[in-house]
C-alpha cells in the first residue's frame, strides 16, 4: 500500500453550534475531559508551532500543563530553540490531535512566561530525576556526545542528592494566550465539522467554518 492510499472515514460525532459552549476554554475543558475518559494515549500532548522574526517556522510536541480563562501553559528551557524563537516572536500555534475520537483543538494567541512562582509550584512537582535533567540538558544546543550528558548527569545527582533542587533560571512557563481557537470533528466524506472562536472587542465570536 502507498502513502497515497492510507485513508480512514471519520464518522464517529458530530459536532454543532448548539452543542459547543459560548465559552472555548469550557469546551476545551469538556472536550480534555472526554479525551481523558477515552484513555487517549497521552491527551495533554500537544504540537507547538513558533517562528523566528523572519517568519521562519518550527514545530514540536510539548506538554499541556495547565488551562484556564488566562490561557494554555507548557514549560520548557528559556534556551531551547522554542524558548529564544519565543522570546524574539512572541506568538504560536497548539495544536491537539485525539485520533480516538477524531478530533483536532487549533489555539493561536500570544505568548508570554509565566511568573516565577508559578514556574517554581510547577517545577518542586515534577519526579527528582525530571528536576535534575533540568540542570543537566542545555536544550537545543550541540552535544559533544551521549557520555557527556550521562556524565553530566551523574554529578548533577551527587550534588542534589539530598533531594533539594531549586528552579534554575534558565527553566520556566510559557502562557499560550489565545486569540483564536478552533474545535474540528472528523466527518465522512472529508467534510468536517469546523467551529472557530475569534477574540474581537474583548469577547469571543462563534462561526462555522468550510471544511
Amino acid at each position: 500500500m502507498s502513502i497515497a492510499d492510507i485513508h480512514k472515514e471519520y464518522q464517529r460525532h458530530v459536532l454543532s453550534e448548539a452543542d459547543v459552549a459560548a465559552d472555548p476554554i469550557a469546551q476545551f475543558s469538556v472536550w480534555f475531559d472526554e479525551a481523558v475518559k477515552a484513555e487517549v494515549l497521552e491527551p495533554n500532548a500537544m504540537c507547538l508551532a513558533t517562528a523566528t522574526p523572519d517568519a521562519y517556522p518550527s514545530a514540536r510536541i510539548v506538554l499541556l500543563k495547565g488551562v484556564d480563562e488566562r490561557g494554555f501553559v507548557f514549560y520548557t528551557d528559556y534556551r531551547s530553540r522554542k524558548g529564544t524563537e519565543l522570546a524574539d516572536n512572541p506568538c504560536a500555534s497548539l495544536c491537539f490531535f485525539w485520533a480516538e475520537l477524531e478530533r483536532q483543538v487549533r489555539i493561536n494567541g500570544a505568548v508570554q512566561r509565566v511568573s516565577r512562582a508559578e514556574s517554581d509550584a510547577y517545577f518542586q512537582t515534577r519526579p527528582l530525576p525530571s528536576r535534575i535533567g533540568a540542570w543537566t540538558s542545555s536544550q537545543s544546543s550541540v552535544l559533544a556526545s551521549r557520555e557527556t550528558l550521562e556524565a553530566q548527569l551523574a554529578a548533577n545527582a551527587q550534588h542534589f542528592a539530598n533531594g533539594s533542587v531549586p528552579l534554575p533560571e534558565h527553566w520556566g512557563g510559557f502562557r499560550v494566550v489565545p486569540e483564536e481557537i478552533e474545535f474540528w470533528q472528523g466527518r465522512p466524506s472529508r467534510l468536517h465539522d469546523r467551529i472557530q472562536f475569534r477574540k474581537e472587542a474583548g469577547r469571543w465570536v462563534k462561526r462555522r467554518l468550510s471544511p
